[in-house]
């Protein structure tokens, strides 16, 4: 049985964090010893302690060296992540320290992207020197990395999170969908169109159990129609414009705001099919009992007072 967690944050140091990562990266104890500046007989106590806080071998001796094992592999990923968060704690201090106002990370689906990059634009114009991280990912990806500390908050939905009730969430923008396809489509320039036109195409959607995917399937039920059996799933919208950009017969669904974007760029025209659905709105979601940093709290106030770009 491993160990509690409060076992292992009491007695793991920084320095066998360091090992464990140079093990990783050299194979040796030797070399790793180097790498970290102790003797060979440090080292060596050094990962049999690791082993014993961690409760489980964590590396294969053979002829060539020290192999991570399973868990091996885990805990050096870790350790790394450890590493790199250690590496944003000192330059968000001296962010904070300089003025500059530290480090920001915010998850967001795909079609909320442009919202919130609006958003994120006024706010490096009051904070210039602020460093930001996006990570656009699927709400249960994005409420994950929430859950993990790896992210400050996210512009996604709750509802597909079996505990809605560990987050404090805000609605902060409505949804409505369309559909779109390359410019070059056969039905561009219809004036009208019915999913029943659209049935034997090639859609491009998101995964299955997805808000915007049930959506599209309550549409075709309601209109009395299959629905399509040849998809292809995602949830990239450069692998989605790359898509219909390449197979100028394939239709896919985004969300509203993603759709003017591309077609104002004339990268993707709008298709004339009304959807009578509406997905949940988009939430500003953290994790319930945090404290925001200073940096974030701004980036909230920020969300609240900025229009959307395409309405």
């Amino acid at each position: 049985m491993l160990p509690s967690v409060t076992s292992i944050f009491s007695r793991l140091r920084l320095k066998q964090l360091r090992l464990l990562i140079a093990l990783g990266e050299q194979g040796s104890l030797v070399k790793a010893a180097e790498h970290v500046a102790i003797s060979q007989p440090g080292a060596t106590k050094a990962l049999q302690e690791i082993e014993t806080i961690l409760g489980a071998p964590l590396f294969t001796r053979t002829n060539r060296g020290l192999e991570p094992n399973d868990l091996g592999y885990c805990a050096i990923r870790y350790a790394r992540l450890i590493q790199t968060d250690l590496t944003h704690l000192r330059d968000e201090m001296i962010g904070i320290l300089q003025g500059h106002g530290g480090r920001l990370s915010v998850g967001v689906i795909m079609g909320a992207v442009p919202f919130v990059t609006k958003a994120l634009s006024r706010l490096l114009d009051k904070q210039p020197a602020l460093s930001v991280k996006i990570v656009e990912d699927t709400s249960a990806q994005l409420l994950t990395l929430l859950d993990d500390g790896r992210i400050d908050l996210a512009i996604c939905r709750t509802s597909i999170s079996r505990h809605p009730d560990s987050y404090d969430s805000l609605d902060i923008c409505d949804e409505t969908l369309a559909v779109v396809a390359s410019p070059k489509h056969p039905m561009a320039h219809c004036e009208k169109l019915s999913l029943k036109d659209l049935s034997d195409s090639r859609w491009v959607v998101y995964s299955a159990n997805m808000p915007m995917r049930l959506l599209l399937e309550r549409e075709f039920h309601e209109a009395g129609l299959r629905f399509p059996t040849y998809l292809v799933e995602t949830t990239s919208a450069l692998a989605t414009l790359t898509l219909l950009q390449q197979n100028p017969s394939f239709v896919a669904l985004l969300s509203n705001d993603v759709a003017h974007f591309f077609t104002h760029f004339s990268l993707t025209t709008r298709l004339p099919l009304i959807l009578y659905g509406r997905s949940d709105p988009y939430q500003l979601i953290t994790r319930r009992g945090t404290t925001l940093s200073p940096v974030a709290k701004l980036f909230t106030e920020v969300l609240a007072n900025t229009e959307n770009p395409f309405l």
